[in-house]
């Protein structure tokens, strides 16, 4: 093996399973298994070393200014990649140049922008059940325990952090919640403890997963490792206490993964967030597909869904931190206030609110460029960008002064200006800088005076060359007398044989060619020194002012993140304010009981993205007094999915601070969102649509409570009519007696506008549709009161049903609509058996899903003259009814 190889295979066996890119001269190079798996999945040409040998080593490559874009493909393709660079200067090494794993690279932990989505966080998770195994550790400091706490194998750390902006968040949750909290977090990777029996990972999810060793979750190392990161003492300052060992344990997990892989200072990780410490409203994954928040469900863009409707934020530090905002909304009423009073100040002064969009669009994303900073690996164009940020400071500052919103007020407190950084940066760069130090010429010309007096020298040299040159064949007599240079010899003076007679004394031959002589003299050797030394002696100087820079900026990076924070928090309202304002949305009104009353309401997305007035609003009252479950009742077409849609991301923005598309509105604060909408098989899972859409509902029943909303659209539909009616209406009552939350059914089961009879909070909506000689026209306007056509018939003639299918389709519906009413036209349902009629008697009206069917029994008993027999005779009629009864009975 030669010692390149063996270097090689010591790296390798540094980075684990990552594929090793090796850095050699002006290329990366892959060997062995890794340069089979690199030229499939990068497309890279598979060559060998040592073709003629018995085993010929497998090799692939690429330039090294191509990194980012190999790197990029191969995280796509579910990989992790090691970077092994020449930590050694070439010209200075002794032998083999030392080289050195300088990060390993995976989906949670990118931080270059060509590999990131600026509007998207890009999120570290990791994972921590308490199981039977490690229990008693988790509670160690606490053996009594409580009598009402909950039991540890319900439990789960999740901690998640980016390594490109520096945040970091913990938290313990039920572990029925993983997939939800997941779901919310959103992130690129998830790493788990590799001795969990309990985690399961689930490949159909669009993160990747890694595997952890147990002792990067061990409490007493995370500890340790968390307390030396943040610089404190113990983590109950930052509201972990004792039951917060999961939380702490994944945690510690982020942080270890973050060192293995980064292999370099993670600075910008200053504090972390206790989330326990701050209830939001709950969404479940289901929830957040179904209404649509981040990502339509059809194509799964951003584009179309809430996030990307609504995002007006001018900087990537804004758009990442709306979408948190929407992920996490709020869920006390002073926090909703608190923002909302902003985002009023904001929309109610345009010029405020336009002057403070126009300086923020002149900034850079600082949360990004200060990860670079802090984990070394920044430009000098990283710096130029925060010089040019902070320089709008001043100006952005001065316009939020005499704010009367506490939020803004804080805001400003918080755009520290810096002006001694700000003048340096300034004052240092020019402003078109490079990407790369290495590529130099970024100090300005007369920012250091002894770099400049080595570019002058290095400038110089040419035209020092011409002088000399003419001197010396001025001195001469040589009239083709040149000077030349090559890597030999440096630079040298040229002679042709019909001069030699010429030649001074001082002239020292060096080659002898077949035309001419060369020869150097010493006055040309001295310069050739200095003016060959001036650009390496440039380039360290110019690298020297760059580290000053460097560390300069990073010595203030602590308030640098407090100023990229206000900023993303400033962006974040402007651009509600801005949306509020373009729309004409309204502040709602925020409560803390179940009410709900939106006038005209429209829905958030279309109402945007619509031209102005083209959308139907519509209202939604629900109160204890009013009614806590709508029952709406239509055709499909008619507007029913997009009206109780519109109703949950109304109140999801309202708890975000955010204004609402409504005339006026009044939210009472919901714990959680519930939405079973559409219908979608997860066969990867072996689940059904049915089976989804009952383990989506049960999980409502289960978990809902009396402050939670609920939307659910045409439950049942999966399986038979009548099953699925029955199940609507078993599911419609349970919500109105047991729970008692703010519900909104969408569904074509007619039946159901029966419970309004039985059930005093339940109320019948229908949409509003007109009909004209057999053509219908959808009004979209929710109305009060039941449907009695679902006209599917019509919306199947409109979609090209053919003319003869749809004529027997009517006859069919015939028939089976008249076996739904008895003959006073009550729905054939009976009420619960343990709930009493209102009649007060106590008796209940039995009453059967089918119609009665005629039997000759019946017939026979509407002949009897009961008037004229005798009670012998009506015995002896009912004990032969009973033996004529007697064979269809058993059979």
């Amino acid at each position: 093996m030669t010692p390149m190889m063996r270097q090689y295979h010591e790296a390798k066996e540094a980075c684990g399973d990552a594929l090793l890119f090796f850095r050699m001269g002006d290329f990366y190079e892959l060997f062995l298994d890794d340069a089979k798996v690199a030229a499939s999945v990068l497309g890279l040409t598979l060559t060998s070393r040592d073709k003629d040998s018995a085993n010929p080593t497998a090799m692939a490559g690429f330039p090294h200014h191509q990194l980012d874009q190999y790197l990029q493909k191969l995280i796509k393709a579910g990989y992790r990649a090691a970077v092994c660079e020449q930590v050694e200067d070439p010209k200075l090494a002794k032998g083999l140049v030392k080289r050195e794993v300088t990060r390993v690279v995976s989906a949670g932990t990118l931080t270059d922008d060509g590999m990131l989505d600026p509007r998207e966080p890009n999120y570290l998770a990791a994972i921590f059940a308490v199981t039977s195994k490690n229990k008693s550790k988790a509670n160690s400091k606490n053996p009594g325990g409580s009598a009402n706490a909950r039991p540890p194998e319900a439990q789960i750390g999740i901690a998640w952090a980016e390594l490109s902006s520096g945040r970091f968040e913990a938290g313990v949750f039920p572990k029925n919640r993983l997939e939800d909290e997941l779901a919310r977090i959103n992130p690129a990777e998830v790493i788990y403890c590799e001795d969990d029996p309990t985690i399961h990972p689930d490949t159909t999810m669009p993160w990747s997963w890694t595997r952890r060793p147990a002792w990067s979750f061990a409490l007493d190392a995370a500890q340790k490792s968390l307390c030396k990161q943040l610089s404190v003492s113990g983590l109950e300052g930052l509201g972990f206490e004792d039951d917060s060992a999961p939380a702490v344990r994944a945690a510690g997990g982020v942080l270890a993964y973050l060192m293995d892989t980064q292999r370099g200072s993670l600075d910008h990780f200053r504090t972390i967030t206790c989330h326990n410490r701050s209830p939001v409203l709950q969404i479940d994954a289901a929830t957040r597909r179904s209404l649509e928040i981040n990502r339509t469900m059809r194509t799964g863009s951003r584009d179309g869904a809430l996030l990307g409707v609504i995002d007006r934020a001018v900087t990537p530090m804004g758009s990442r931190l709306l979408a948190d905002y929407l992920a996490a909304p709020l869920v006390a009423p002073e926090s909703i206030a608190y923002r909302a009073d902003a985002v009023s100040e904001l929309v109610g002064n345009h010029s405020l609110r336009t002057d403070v969009r126009k300086i923020l669009g002149e900034t850079y994303d600082l949360t990004r460029l200060l990860a670079r900073i802090a984990t070394g690996r920044t430009g000098p164009r990283d710096l130029r960008q925060i010089a040019d940020t902070l320089s709008g400071l001043p100006t952005l500052k001065a316009r939020l002064t005499d704010r009367v919103s506490d939020c803004l007020v804080e805001i400003e407190s918080k755009l520290h200006l810096c002006p001694e950084l700000r003048g340096n940066l300034e004052n240092a760069l020019n402003e078109d800088c490079p990407l790369s130090a290495n590529e130099g010429n970024f100090i300005r010309e007369g920012f250091d005076e002894e770099l400049d007096s080595l570019r002058q020298l290095a400038k110089g040299g040419k035209q020092w060359i011409a002088e000399y040159q003419q001197r010396q064949m001025d001195e001469t007599g040589i009239a083709n007398l040149k000077v030349g240079y090559n890597r030999v010899f440096g630079y040298y003076l040229e002679v042709s044989n019909t001069h030699k007679s010429k030649i001074p004394a001082d002239f020292i031959r060096k080659q002898t060619l077949k035309n001419c002589e060369r020869y150097i003299t010493p006055e040309l050797k001295e310069y050739e020194e200095k003016v060959l030394s001036a650009d390496d002696k440039a380039s360290t100087r110019e690298m020297m002012i760059f580290a000053d820079l460097r560390q300069m900026t990073h010595d203030h990076l602590a308030i640098l993140q407090e100023v990229a924070q206000a900023i993303a928090r400033l962006d974040v309202l402007a651009s509600m304010a801005e949306v509020a304002a373009q729309h004409h949305w309204i502040r709602p009104k925020i409560t803390d009981d179940s009410t709900l009353r939106i006038e005209n309401g429209r829905h958030p997305v279309l109402d945007v993205s619509m031209k102005q007035g083209e959308f139907v609003p519509n209202d939604c009252f629900q109160s204890p007094e009013t009614g806590m479950i709508h029952l709406i009742t239509g055709p499909n077409m008619a507007g029913k999915s997009t009206y109780i849609r519109q109703v949950a991301l109304i109140t999801l923005l309202a708890q975000t601070g955010s204004f609402v598309p409504a005339e006026s509105a009044e939210i009472g604060i919901a714990d959680r969102i519930f939405a079973r909408v559409g219908a979608s098989d997860e066969l990867s899972r072996g689940q059904s649509t049915f089976m989804v859409e009952m383990v989506e509902t049960a999980r409502i029943l289960n978990t809902a409570t009396s402050r939670s909303l609920v939307i659910l659209d045409e439950i049942g539909r999966g399986t038979s009519t009548y099953d699925g009616l029955s199940l609507a209406w078993a599911i419609t009552e349970h919500l109105h007696e047991q729970i008692g939350c703010r519900t909104l059914f969408a569904t074509h089961y007619h039946e159901l506008a029966a419970l309004q009879e039985t059930l005093p909070r339940v109320t019948n909506m229908n949409v509003a549709v007109k009909e004209w000689q057999d053509e219908v026209v959808f009004l979209h306007r929710i109305i009060s009161g039941s449907a009695d056509k679902s006209y599917g018939i019509q919306v199947a003639r409109l979609a090209g049903i053919p003319p003869e299918v749809n004529a027997r389709a009517k006859e069919v519906l015939a028939q089976l609509e008249a076996d739904h009413r008895d003959s006073l036209d009550r729905p054939t349902i009976a009420p619960p058996s343990s709930r009493q009629s209102g009649n007060g008697s106590g008796d209940t009206y039995q009453l059967t899903l089918f119609g009665y069917a005629d039997h000759p029994l019946i017939q026979k008993i509407g002949q009897l003259d009961f008037d004229s027999m005798t009670p012998m005779e009506a015995l002896q009629f009912l004990q032969q009814a009973k033996r004529d009864l007697a064979p269809s009975v058993t059979s």
